[in-house]
């Protein structure tokens, strides 16, 4: 999971996730649409067999296009349904997870909610941190701060940053503010417009602040 570059690149959140065939036919539209780093997958509940079931069948779309399975929470299901690693909400369940994670997989930090919590991540050899995304309460920082969090991180800091966007409006804002990735949450699956079309929007946000800042032949 690396940014490949200038341009940063988009981080799909999926919606909590139970009928697994409904939702990888319209995944495999989103991912045909443009570049995608990384596929968080959030579970319903449900036994241990059915949960690597459902794991399995996503990754099995989103890895053959060298796209990376993390796992909301759970890092204990990871190596065992093949996914990449995990996102961790909080520094205890980072520090909790890093023995079942490391060295082979992907451990991100979110859910922090202070330059301090950052810092920790990023000491604790957090893969990546995000901010703005909402807690378990929907909850949610202001945009102001995310992106002035944003800003700190990339200034300072060698582990990239993921700025979380509510809105496609958001994406801009962020990408100015240093993010190496775009976190679309699981709104872009209950928009008017497909998935795939509001995914393809976001892309073309996406470059738009890349492209406003790169030198013109003439300069």
């Amino acid at each position: 999971m690396n940014t490949g570059g200038a341009q940063p690149r988009l981080y799909l959140i999926t919606p909590q996730l139970g009928d697994r065939a409904a939702f990888v036919r319209e995944l495999e539209a989103v991912l045909e649409t443009t570049d995608i780093a990384a596929l968080l997958l959030r579970l319903e509940g449900g036994d241990e067999r059915t949960l690597i079931n459902r794991i399995k069948a996503v990754a099995a779309v989103a890895q053959r296009r060298d796209i990376a399975v993390l796992l909301d929470g759970r890092p204990e299901l990871v190596a065992r349904a093949g996914a990449d690693g995990a996102h961790l909400s909080g520094i205890e369940a980072l520090q909790a997870a890093l023995p079942l994670l490391k060295p082979d997989r992907i451990a991100g930090a979110g859910d922090l909610r202070s330059r301090h919590d950052a810092m920790l991540a990023g000491e604790a050899s957090a893969d990546y941190v995000m901010f703005g995304e909402a807690d378990r309460r929907g909850s949610r920082p202001s945009f102001e701060a995310t992106t002035e969090r944003l800003t700190w991180w990339s200034e300072l800091f060698v582990p990239p940053c993921v700025g979380y966007a509510a809105t496609l409006d958001e994406i801009a804002p962020l990408v100015q503010a240093g993010a190496d990735f775009v976190a679309l949450g699981d709104w872009i699956w209950t928009q008017t417009d497909r998935p795939a079309v509001v995914v393809a929007k976001a892309a073309s946000a996406l470059a738009e602040p890349v492209a406003l800042a790169a030198p013109s032949a003439s300069d």
